[in-house]
């Protein structure tokens, strides 16, 4: 079976002839592997899976969004890079983290959150998306469509703790932010939905280790129903196409909410703050589980024979009947051992075909 096949398979809850999975790394960890293994393309090297995203242009002619007046008479550290929505990147000294300077953070008004530059939505150019999808499908790959995320962008460019303020003092003012970020989204998951992608690869960090960063009704009334409208209108469009949500942490308490709005595969569970055998349990017919190998915990601090009996453990229990792809719950860093890599992926082959 293609991975496009397996893929199908999976999401329909039918087990696969292999049940698909893989792995990311943190920079550091990549090159050593890479050296390690004698190949550049680790994901062909361990068998991973990976869907192929689909091209979308800026039409000739577009003026560049000029973010320079958020930063006039600033002194930004050295090495501070900018994303595409004029949010300032500082080196923290971690592997892949940094810390954001957020340009709407001295927001006097509603007036300067509607006048802060987004996507122009009329020069994105979609007209290569169809062509492409169809090509790999042809050649049995999965077509994952990033649409992205809303709350995550939303707090970067006004800051983590006045957004989070936004939300109890200044309502209309998160929700202006949250809507313009959505109607980006959502003309994204249009296109590629219209295109034939498989997946929507969508998410936001909701959630730490114990609960949700904010009461879960918020979320309901703020970003609940942005998903819901993308999600819902998605599959009219291609009543084929899966949802695929992340948040890290405890996200227990909206589960069956991401479900009724049309959920179809969670990442990453996180099995150090999360009980996957209750979203399992309640769930399990109706979505697919992506994630579930700790890496807070198994794959850095455990041996080989640990992460062997761990991936062993979830396709026992939660792939049986498909609706599993079997992932660390994060991208691996620089500590976690090249044999329990090696011993990740070769347990998942191991275990995951239909004869295992």
């Amino acid at each position: 079976m293609t991975d496009l096949e397996c893929f199908r398979a999976t999401v329909s809850h039918r087990r696969p002839e292999r049940i698909l999975y893989g792995a990311g790394f943190v920079e550091d960890l990549r090159k050593r592997l890479v050296a390690h293994t004698g190949t550049e393309d680790l994901g062909a090297h361990y068998g991973f899976y990976g869907s192929r995203g689909l091209p979308i242009e800026t039409r000739p002619g577009t003026p560049k969004r000029d973010y320079a007046k958020y930063w006039e008479g600033e002194t930004l550290p050295a090495g501070t890079t900018f994303d595409g929505y004029g949010v300032a990147m500082v080196p923290s000294g971690f592997y892949h983290f940094w810390g954001y300077i957020s340009p709407l953070r001295k927001a006097a008004s509603l007036a300067d959150i509607e006048g802060f530059p987004l996507d122009d939505i009329a020069a994105l150019d979609f007209s290569k998306m169809a062509a492409a999808a169809r090509e790999h499908h042809a050649a049995g790959r999965v077509v994952g469509g990033w649409v992205g995320h809303i709350y995550e962008n939303a707090w970067q460019i006004r800051g983590y703790e006045e957004f989070l303020l936004d939300m109890m003092e200044r309502p209309a003012w998160a929700e202006c932010l949250l809507g313009r970020l959505a109607e980006v989204r959502y003309a994204v998951a249009m296109a590629n939905a219209r295109a034939g992608a498989d997946v929507l690869h969508c998410g936001d960090d909701i959630a730490n280790q114990n609960a949700l960063m904010f009461q879960p009704e918020l979320w309901r009334r703020m970003m609940l129903p942005l998903w819901r409208r993308i999600w819902q209108d998605a599959k009219a469009i291609n009543p084929d196409i899966k949802v695929w949500y992340h948040s890290d942490g405890n996200i227990g308490a909206v589960v069956g909410d991401l479900v009724e709005a049309g959920l179809d595969i969670l990442n990453p569970l996180q099995p150090e703050c999360l009980d996957i055998d209750a979203v399992h349990r309640r769930y399990g017919t109706r979505i697919s589980l992506d994630g579930t190998i700790g890496t807070q915990s198994t794959m850095p601090f455990g041996t080989p024979e640990q992460v062997r009996a761990r991936v062993r453990e979830v396709i026992g229990r939660y792939g049986r009947h498909g609706g599993l792809i079997v992932s660390p719950t994060h991208v691996l860093e620089p500590e976690v051992p090249i044999a329990n890599i090696e011993a990740f992926a070769a347990a998942c082959r191991e275990f995951g075909t239909a004869a295992g």
